[in-house]
């Protein structure tokens, strides 16, 4: 057996509205209900389930905690493009343009924070190498 992909993944929030609503809103995610209710957020071929902390659904992780997540998400934008995006929506950048190792190579990353303070890189394939320094750091 070989693994493909990743289908989804959960995060635990403190508020499933202010989630979704910079999720939507800032990286163009789809705001998704499905099962009873529950809320998602899809893009490409994969979603993000989310659940609110203290609510969570059963099996959950050991220690489900909002703000532990560490997140890399990939865009065809330019780097040029994600930052004017960010600054466009009033994000703070706290790192970045950087460029890291992606699953598929060199990537140029910026580094934001979502509502519950998760970690979120946004990094684009296109012209990796031209970012900064810090080249030989993993993502």
């Amino acid at each position: 057996m070989q693994i493909e992909r990743i289908d989804h993944l959960v995060l635990t929030v403190a508020d499933i509205e202010r989630t979704v609503s910079f999720y939507t809103a800032v990286l163009g995610m789809e705001a998704v209900t499905f099962a009873e209710g529950r809320r998602a957020l899809a893009f490409g071929e994969q979603k993000i389930n989310l659940h609110e902390a203290g609510r969570e659904f059963d099996p959950k992780a050991a220690l489900p905690t909002p703000g532990s997540a560490d997140l890399c998400l990939v865009t065809h934008a330019s780097a040029e493009e994600i930052e004017a995006w960010l600054r466009g929506h009033d994000v703070e950048i706290e790192e970045g343009p950087v460029t890291r190792t992606g699953a598929r190579g060199s990537i140029t990353s910026f580094y934001v924070r979502d509502p519950d303070r998760n970690l979120i890189e946004v990094a684009t394939y296109a012209r990796a190498a031209a970012a900064t320094p810090n080249a030989d750091r993993e993502a």
